[in-house]
């Protein structure tokens, strides 16, 4: 079994303990923000209920910035208030009011977890971390913990990007802090802090702390509620630990959770030393061409031909314009004949017209649209071998379940 690590990366004296939870508690208490999901949390009388609605928040705040859910989760919880409403919607109509949001296989997770709870559990929520990560899809382990803390109020913690930040700065943890070891000792420390009579606002605290005093560049610490715990700080401050450690620091070199020797601290970066990542990978370049078909519908208002995209991968069941990927390195006249041909019209390629080029971040894909657009007559048949597609004005393009690529397109 690996070593335990040094006592200077760890919480052991209680005393030390209870300080920081009462002063992280009464931070809190003065300085929480006014969120939709607190609100919620906080009346419901239901614990089912106020489960759901901390399940729905933590699902689209993955990945996602508090500012852009809130519009989101307030039109959710308005449309389906309950496991049960969910449950009866279709995957459509949660694709078109997730549109926009990013990473949509969240809300398909979501809905088939919803359904799960109504038809095989009857309608009873998980009421434990351990449950609430094994019986539902798409729900890991913070997210488990997350409800079971504010929702059941089990004393369990929880770590995620916020708390990561914290705790490496509370206790001078430089090792990848996306490392599997690094994390389970973040994890270990979380579920040791968590105060055991409110562990749901305690552990809403610790990612309070972090959104908005422990940031992750320029940290307000001079407003820090447990800057009194903190070992950055203190190093910053006073400068490098002695050469010679002591007792409870760390043995020269093999500590798992300190820096690696080649990355030494960085007194002009000071706490924000910590926490330290591997480096990201590059995001891979990839090109598609998307035709915009456009014709006049039976009123005579501008239509666009859509197509749905297969039920799993990326971007997975949402709506598009017709796109064919592109290998890097085609001729635009090549391009061209291609997507003419994935069209059924080869004839057709002279008659696309190049509109120009549009870039969009997905995480891991830097996506490059070449984008063209072909006005058909009315007496023009369709014969794509693209299934289901439809006609829809610009109205109801916007209202459809496309992405924000899509809209840009």
């Amino acid at each position: 079994a690996p070593a335990p690590p040094p006592a200077r990366h760890l919480f052991s004296d209680p005393a030390e303990i209870d300080a920081l939870r009462g002063n992280l508690l009464a931070w809190y208490d003065r300085r929480k923000r006014d969120l939709p999901w607190r609100t919620l949390a906080a009346t419901e009388l239901d614990a089912d209920r106020r489960a759901y609605a901390v399940w729905v928040s933590e699902i689209m705040l993955q990945q996602t910035q508090v500012a852009t859910v809130i519009d989101y989760y307030n039109r959710w919880m308005q449309k389906w208030p309950t496991l049960q409403a969910l449950a009866r919607a279709s995957l459509e109509e949660v694709n078109e009011l997730w549109a926009g949001l990013g990473y949509y296989s969240r809300g398909k997770r979501l809905q088939e977890a919803a359904r799960k709870v109504v038809s095989e559990l009857d309608g009873q929520m998980p009421r434990t971390a351990e449950d609430l990560q094994k019986l539902l899809p798409g729900v890991g382990r913070y997210t488990a913990g997350a409800i079971a803390s504010i929702s059941y109020g089990q004393a369990t913690g929880v770590v995620d990007g916020n708390v990561i930040r914290v705790l490496c700065r509370l206790r001078c943890i430089g090792a990848d802090s996306s490392s599997p070891a690094v994390i389970d000792r973040l994890w270990d420390m979380a579920n040791a802090l968590v105060d055991r009579s409110r562990p749901g606002d305690f552990n809403q605290a610790l990612m309070e702390l972090g959104a908005t005093v422990c940031v992750p560049k320029a940290p307000l610490c001079g407003e820090c509620p447990v800057k009194q715990h903190c070992q950055a700080r203190r190093r910053k401050l006073f400068g490098k630990p002695t050469p010679v450690p002591d007792v409870e620091d760390c043995g020269v070199g093999g500590c798992p959770l300190c820096p690696p020797a080649a990355e030494p601290w960085d007194s002009s970066l000071g706490v924000t030393n910590f926490p330290r990542k591997a480096a990201k990978k590059q995001p891979q370049a990839a090109r598609t061409a998307t035709c915009v078909l456009e014709r006049r519908g039976c009123h005579g208002a501008l239509e666009f031909l859509i197509v749905q995209r297969p039920s799993s991968g990326l971007l997975a069941g949402l709506w598009e314009f017709p796109s064919l990927p592109l290998t890097q390195g085609l001729q635009e006249e090549k391009q061209r004949e291609m997507l003419a041909d994935y069209l059924g019209w080869p004839m057709m390629a002279g008659a696309l017209r190049l509109i120009g080029e549009v870039v969009h971040i997905f995480s891991h894909i830097h996506q490059t649209y070449v984008v063209y657009s072909l006005p058909l007559d009315e007496d023009m048949t369709m014969d794509l071998a693209l299934s289901p597609s439809r006609w829809v004005t610009e109205e109801e393009f916007h209202a459809s379940a496309v992405s924000t690529a899509m809209k840009k397109v």
